[in-house]
């Protein structure tokens, strides 16, 4: 019999382990050639029919079943026209658009693997992502073709073109099936490569299976439908899709829903969409917290039309800090804001606040069904009871297969027992929700993008004028945290702030880029080397101290 503990908050004293509280899911059978797509176009149609994607800037829609023959269009056009074959890299660089989802089922239909990258990327920083998972075929537009020609042998594929001739060309209306190759795909073979930060180096692959991003897409389908969401509901879609979060919601869980999704191409603006939120009937919208600050600012918007259709607001990325999370509930008072919280490496969100009560939620919510989690001391390793904090370890279908060509990494992250330690200090309470306290990891979060010290601190250390150096975060109301640089200058150099900002602006993606500098006699180093945070932290703060004094 299971104690009063367990039905509340599913932890069981025996083992240390917390269970989902939520209803589990039959799980669909993983029959030797069930792949991502091929689950996805299983499922029942929506009855009545109406879109799966709508393109919000120029009303053009997909219903499910035309989404399908496009993707079988494109499929065979891949295999074909293209050489594509099962397990062949594809990098796929492009902006949201309605023809994203189109390409990433296309691509997985032929078991070849998808590794979606980020645009703002420079040339230099996609040479390093190719060199190391060795792409058989780059997919991107026109407009970013100068940072990706000439990077390997077969020339850019343009989407553009590739989607006009699927729509044109007669030739192409065949069956799918007499083009694909023979070779089955297992579920366990390889489907998505994403990039993520480490804590040092550079960033690394993480690979997600077909099987991963199948249980993925079946739990939170079942989830969402199981507490009141349904087919009916429209989705804003401003979150990118080559994220996990994004792919994962929009690509994966909403598509296997069977609701709408409405992509919101370009910038975010709390403007636009809201203006989404009116015409299309928006009734969930998944952000990242500096969203929601840039929301909570032009709370305005919610009076200048109607926007009662608007039910929930799901953020994550980063935690959300109260004074948002009130300053949100003012601006829209009749919205439910909740948190969720996923890694690459679980191939989308693993905690949710379906179910749990409330319009405002300061935990992550409850661990999904077929997730399991347990709260370690970061000393001891010993799992630990309710309210105490310790790391955050996770295991359950969803978790990655681990990292493209790094063994050692991947054993630091999934132990043998198969728990992967997310670097997160958190506590679970006697209701089963999840609240994140701190991070273990030295990730930069600036909005909600992954930073890594060490890929900026190797940079900065190649400059002429530098002793030592080391980047740490530095919060920020709008971004939630800022790389900062702390300098160490060499003897007799005058080297200023603008001249560090100026040497780092093209040589790192947008978000990486350094915000803010400081400068300091030394960095606290232990006898090994490796920088002393903690103590960095304090000088910091004593630096700050002495410049707000100095404007007094």
């Amino acid at each position: 019999m299971l104690s009063e503990e367990y039905a509340t908050s599913g932890y069981r004293t025996s083992t240390g382990v917390y269970h989902s509280l939520l209803p589990s899911p039959p799980l669909p059978l993983l029959s030797p050639t069930l792949t991502l797509p091929s689950y996805l176009f299983s499922l029942p149609l929506p009855s009545p029919p109406h879109p799966c994607f709508i393109d919000a800037s120029t009303g053009t829609s997909l219903t499910f079943p035309s989404l399908r023959h496009l993707v079988s269009l494109a499929t065979s056009s891949l295999s074909s026209h293209h050489g594509l074959k099962p397990r062949d890299v594809v990098l796929l660089v492009a902006p949201n658009s309605l023809y994203f989802p189109v390409l990433s089922l296309a691509v997985l239909s032929l078991g070849s693997v998808l590794s979606p990258a980020n645009p703002l990327l420079t040339r230099s920083e996609f040479e390093s992502q190719i060199q190391d998972c060795s792409p058989s075929l780059i997919v991107t537009t026109k407009t970013l073709s100068s940072k990706l020609i000439n990077l390997i042998p077969k020339p850019l594929l343009f989407i553009e073109d590739f989607i006009s001739d699927l729509l044109t060309n007669p030739k192409l209306t065949v069956e799918v099936s007499s083009n694909l190759p023979s070779e089955q795909i297992q579920p366990s073979d390889p489907a998505v490569l994403m990039y993520s930060s480490g804590t040092t180096g550079k960033s690394k692959g993480v690979i997600c299976t077909h099987a991963n991003l199948i249980s993925m897409a079946h739990v939170l389908s079942h989830v969402w439908a199981g507490t009141g969401i349904g087919t009916r509901d429209v989705y804003a879609c401003v979150l990118p899709l080559f994220h996990m979060f994004g792919f994962s919601v929009f690509v994966m869980g909403v598509l296997a829903m069977g609701a709408t999704s409405v992509i919101v191409p370009g910038r975010f603006s709390p403007d636009g969409l809201m203006e989404v939120v009116r015409r299309y009937g928006v009734t969930r919208v998944p952000v990242v917290p500096p969203m929601v600050v840039m929301m909570t600012r032009k709370g305005h918007v919610a009076g200048g039309g109607s926007v009662e259709s608007l039910k929930e607001v799901v953020s994550s990325g980063a935690p959300l800090g109260r004074e948002h999370m009130e300053r949100f509930a003012r601006c829209f008072p009749g919205v439910r804001l909740s948190q969720c919280y996923g890694l690459t490496e679980t191939s989308g969100p693993v905690t949710l606040c379906d179910g749990v009560e409330g319009r405002l939620h300061a935990s992550i919510g409850r661990i999904i069904p077929t997730m399991e989690a347990k709260i370690m001391d970061i000393s001891s390793g010993q799992s630990l009871a309710i309210n105490k904090i310790g790391e955050l370890c996770l295991r359950g279908l969803p978790v990655m297969q681990g990292y493209l060509k790094n063994k050692e990494a991947t054993s630091l992250a999934i132990d043998k027992e198969g728990w992967l330690h997310t670097g997160d200090l958190c506590y679970i309470d006697s209701h089963g929700c999840v609240y994140v306290v701190d991070r273990i990891k030295e990730l930069i979060k600036y909005k909600a993008y992954q930073v890594a010290p060490a890929e900026l601190e190797e940079i900065l250390s190649a400059h002429q004028e530098i002793q030592d150096v080391a980047v740490t975060s530095h919060p920020d109301e709008e971004a939630g945290e800022i790389p900062m640089a702390c300098v160490v200058r060499k003897a007799g150099s005058k080297i200023k702030e603008i001249d560090i900002i100026t040497f780092m602006q093209d040589k790192v993606a947008p978000y990486k880029k350094i915000r803010r500098v400081i400068f300091l006699e030394s960095i606290p180093r232990s006898p090994s080397g490796k920088i002393l945070r903690w103590r960095l932290r304090s000088r910091i703060s004593k630096q700050d101290k002495i410049e707000v004094q100095a404007r007094l």
